[in-house]
């Protein structure tokens, strides 16, 4: 019954959407985001009481067990407890920055969960420090009796953060009320009419584009296929909007792509504050964080000092009658430092660097850009940029909604329109704002042309310098060994690490030793050649990287080699990439491979040579797979 009054409601907002409403649209966007709220939240907690904590931690989705670190208030206030995994592998985990924890214990017969969560301040391998409430009982994580551990707790506040963007969209009026008028309908956007800038290191269609982004007074699109240079001309285009505007705010969806961006930002010269802690946790990276840069200003030790005398106040027992004054005093004093710090960081900064959800920072109360920047804005649902939308004049969108989409688990809501996202409804509607980067840089022409063809009607070229590279002499740049000839066949491992297929991991790294031995071990280490092992699941990705870790001969090569899902490789290049497919079976069935834009991510990360894995016969029952294996046989 909910089924079909899903289907109804769906086909109903199809038919209203005939004529347009924003506030239409805005409204279908709250009820499919309710569904995928609703099913992560019951999939998180069948999840926690069925698979064990055993399984979570091989998921990466828990560290047990855990070593405590020291206890502290950190620069921002916050109390913080540091803790170390003990960990014996390369298990990859999911924390990150932002995200909500939950400390626990387990003994032999029961296990105890503290109530209050925490916050990852921050990862660095196997060192993690949670920020946790002030009334956190810090002590009682000294157990003796059991196993202390550290799980990811299902994450409220960015659904709470969505919906209440989407609420605030279709009531705004003003800046917001046009932007949103303007971006679910087919009105025109408004541009300002000046000759072309030249830029003579980019080349004509990154040149046009910066031109195109500094024209626009609401809207631009930077479209952006793989090894076109994207980040070098989003680079431009804020560097050139600086030079108009005293300062902007530069959002993405993932931590990683704030991170990759900030970083090229700061090369260009711009000074940037980055709310929030980068996932690589270098001096670099840290230099330019709010939290390194607030803790280095000259006032902290002052502001440091009085926080100490405040929290040492609050643990007197005997509060004398003066006691209220010299807290509301220093509490006065502490703020009025605060904000004086807060002033000159922010005045100082020329860009603004966050993710879609930090950009609802309280540090960002009350602050309004002229433009705001969405880098790998074809991988942010909808209602997740509708946050930092509100603090902006208009909106400039880079991505690439050909390659990976939004994460969506609920199947409905995917199929009501959820993954389908902002930059490519905006694209739909207003083809005339968006701009193609055609000429790459990374692939031999031979791998780029297949993706051309099939995701970007043909549109791109390759530069002369990588047109006809390759490593061997008369070598094939792509090549598909045909596994079906071979006894193996998937295995179904479970939902979250989908399938494994042995076999065919053997010949992955049979495949690439014989490749490695044609090359010479000299010519590879001496050139640094590199290599990208792919698999769509998990649990091919861990087989695989155990096979390696066990295989003699791949020991002097092994800083060389990375194995990785393909959203593990997104943004990434290699000389030499490996895709294992996985599927093996007679009906033809092969899942998620379905999504073609994960296997444009796979196939496009390769430099010079392609080597693809999987069973002909199961994969090319699809179209896509049929026409990749036809192109690649008549390479020949």
């Amino acid at each position: 019954m909910f089924r079909l009054s899903i289907s109804f409601i769906f086909s109903t907002f199809a038919q209203m959407n005939e004529t347009l409403s924003p506030i239409l649209e805005l409204q279908q966007q709250r009820l499919l985001l309710q569904m995928e709220y609703d099913e992560e939240k019951k999939a998180f907690q069948e999840h926690t009481k069925i698979i064990g904590m055993l399984r979570r931690v091989s998921r990466g989705d828990a560290w047990m067990p855990l070593r405590l670190g020291k206890s502290y208030y950190n620069s921002l206030n916050q109390l913080c407890v540091e803790v170390y995994r003990n960990a014996n592998d390369d298990t990859d985990h999911n924390f990150e920055f932002g995200k909500p924890v939950q400390f626990f214990v387990q003994r032999e017969k029961d296990m105890h969960f503290f109530s209050a969560p925490g916050t990852v301040s921050y990862v660095d391998g196997d060192r993690m420090v949670v920020a946790v409430p002030d009334s956190f009982p810090v002590a009682d994580l000294q157990v003796s009796d059991g196993q202390l551990g550290v799980q990811l707790f299902f994450d409220e506040t960015s659904y709470r953060l969505m919906f209440e963007a989407l609420e605030r969209t279709m009531r705004a009026k003003g800046r917001l009320g046009y932007l949103r008028d303007l971006f679910y309908t087919r009105q025109k956007a408004e541009t300002f009419s000046f000759p072309d800038m030249g830029f003579p290191y980019l080349n004509a269609t990154q040149e046009h584009a910066v031109n195109e982004v500094l024209r626009a007074k609401d809207v631009a699109i930077v479209h952006g296929p793989p090894g076109t240079g994207k980040t070098t001309t989003l680079v431009e285009a804020i560097y050139e909007t600086l030079r108009r505007e005293s300062q902007v705010l530069v959002c993405a969806q993932s931590n990683m792509a704030v991170d990759w961006i900030s970083e090229k930002l700061v090369d260009r010269g711009l000074n940037v504050l980055r709310i929030g802690n980068p996932t690589r946790v270098d001096d670099k990276m840290l230099s330019f964080t709010y939290e390194r840069r607030f803790e280095a200003h000259p006032d902290y030790p002052q502001l440091w000092a009085i926080r100490k005398a405040i929290r040492e106040l609050r643990t007197q027992r005997k509060r004398s009658d003066n006691w209220h004054q010299k807290m509301d005093r220093l509490k006065s004093r502490a703020t009025e430092i605060e904000i004086r710090i807060n002033a000159e960081l922010f005045g100082e900064a020329r860009v603004i660097a966050c993710t879609l959800v930090g950009s609802a920072n309280r540090l960002l109360d009350g602050m309004k850009f002229g433009t705001l920047f969405i880098d790998e804005a074809a991988q942010a649902l909808e209602a997740a940029c509708w946050i930092p939308i509100r603090r902006a004049g208009r909106v400039v969108f880079a991505g690439d909604h050909c390659q990976l989409p939004p994460t969506v688990k609920c199947y409905e809501a995917l199929k009501g329109g959820l993954g389908r996202t902002l930059m490519e409804r905006i694209a739909n509607l207003k083809p005339e704002v968006v701009t193609l980067l055609r000429i790459q840089y990374r692939m031999h022409e031979d791998i780029m042309r297949f993706s051309s063809d099939w995701f970007y009607h043909n549109q791109m070229v390759s530069a002369p310098e990588v047109k006809h590279r390759s490593i061997l002499d008369l070598d094939l740049p792509m090549t598909w060994i045909d596994t079906s000839q071979y006894e193996g066949k998937e295995e179904f491992v479970g939902e979250s690490f989908g399938r494994v297929n042995k076999t065919e991991a053997e010949l992955t790294l049979l495949s690439l030793q014989a490749y490695f031995e044609m090359i010479g071990k000299e010519r590879i280490l001496d050139e640094r050649l590199d290599v990208g092992i792919i698999s769509p699941y998990r649990a091919q990705v861990q087989y695989l990287r155990q096979l390696v870790r066990k295989r003699e001969f791949f020991k002097p090569f092994r800083h060389l080699i990375s194995i990785n899902t393909v959203d593990g490789f997104q943004g990434q290049e290699r000389d030499i990439i490996i895709i294992s497919l996985v599927r093996s079976n007679d009906e033809g069935q092969i899942g998620f491979l379905r999504d073609l834009r994960r296997m444009n991510v796979a196939i496009t990360r390769a430099r010079m040579k392609l080597i693809i894995l999987g069973d002909r016969h199961t994969m090319t029952k699809h179209p896509f797979y049929r026409k990749l294996w036809d192109y690649i046989a008549a390479l020949r």
